[in-house]
């Protein structure tokens, strides 16, 4: 299989929708004819045109509601936020209006959005331009989140995310946009809320999304090689639907866990999980649920400290030491 970037993943699966079906757009700051503003709709609107590929202005709350309404009214769009940061100002449209409309409207009304963009920390961008909302967004019922961590997800759940007839918050990381995974060149989707393994191991499931798979990928390796200690790397994938069955299948072969996140750590998603596994399998439990987290407190802007504030290997194998 060919290596491509998480960027060209998501290029790839945007444009292959685009030409399957005539109902899908996207629509954002600078997506066209800038090429967007991460490059991920680099060359699509000379390919497409401007009626696929459209150029807002600056202003998330109208080309956020411009896309609850296209959708609405049988479209597929596809908006790009410069950073999830951003959606705050749409938040009622989002969670007000796409949350909420096929309830209200007894089934009658679907809402095929997808909203993407960069949702992390790590580019010492500030504390404005740093948010990870998954959390908030999960709480909403009617809204799904998902969080591909390699460029294989990005792209098969993007393509799902597209054909999904409700809204959809997808959010990546710029860290990885620019980091290459394999990708088969034939057409694959990836389900929404199907946890993945992406490690076998025996003696702790440490259970991630986003990068944060990554950064327990390499805590796993180094928890092999120096302390002979055997870990199972979950990747969720999928936040809302959540796959339980996964987490507590894991949980009860190796009776320990920890959660990792770059989110905060008060009503993170790892509490949401924390709290599923002591209810659900309590007496499988060696020891408490242990959670690894971004420190509690606005995005640091120096580049040194905002790196220290980020969950890493190191802080990761402390936690399950602490455990095992």
């Amino acid at each position: 299989m060919p290596l491509i970037t998480y960027r060209e993943a998501l290029k790839n699966a945007l444009s292959e929708e685009i030409e399957r079906d005539e109902n899908v757009f996207i629509l954002g700051e600078e997506v066209a004819q800038y090429n967007g503003a991460y490059k991920v709709t680099e060359g699509l609107w000379k390919k497409y045109g401007d009626k696929r590929v459209v150029d807002t202005p600056i202003s998330e709350a109208g080309f956020i509601g411009m896309g609850i309404g296209a959708a609405m009214l049988g479209l597929r769009p596809v908006i790009e936020l410069m950073f999830w940061s951003f959606a705050y100002v749409g938040f009622d449209q989002i969670v007000n209006n796409a949350g909420c409309v096929r309830y209200m409207s007894g089934g009658l009304v679907n809402l095929p959005l997808v909203i993407r963009g960069p949702a992390n920390g790590g580019t010492n961008v500030g504390a404005t331009h740093s948010h990870t909302p998954e959390n908030l967004l999960a709480t909403t019922p009617g809204l799904k989140v998902v969080t591909p961590a390699t460029a294989y997800d990005a792209k098969g759940l993007m393509k799902t995310a597209i054909r999904d007839n409700d809204p959809v918050m997808v959010m990546e990381n710029t860290l990885l946009y620019g980091e290459k995974w394999e990708v088969p060149d034939e057409e694959y989707l990836v389900p929404l809320g199907v946890a993945d393994v992406k490690r076998q191991g025996n003696d702790i499931t440490l259970i991630a999304h986003g990068r944060a798979v990554i950064t327990c990928l390499k805590a796993a390796e180094l928890l092999a090689a120096e302390h002979k200690i055997s870990a199972e790397v979950i990747d969720l994938r999928s936040i809302r639907p959540l796959d339980e069955g996964t987490l507590l299948d894991s949980v009860r072969k190796t009776h320990r866990a920890v959660v990792v996140e770059e989110n905060k750590p008060f009503c993170g998603v790892g509490a949401q999980i924390a709290s599923t596994l002591q209810e659900a399998i309590f007496d499988e439990l060696d020891a408490p649920v242990g959670r690894v987290s971004s420190l509690d407190g606005p995005a640091i802007y120096s580049p040194p400290l905002e790196k220290k504030q980020l969950p890493d290997a190191a802080r990761v194998i402390a936690k399950v030491l602490d455990l095992c």
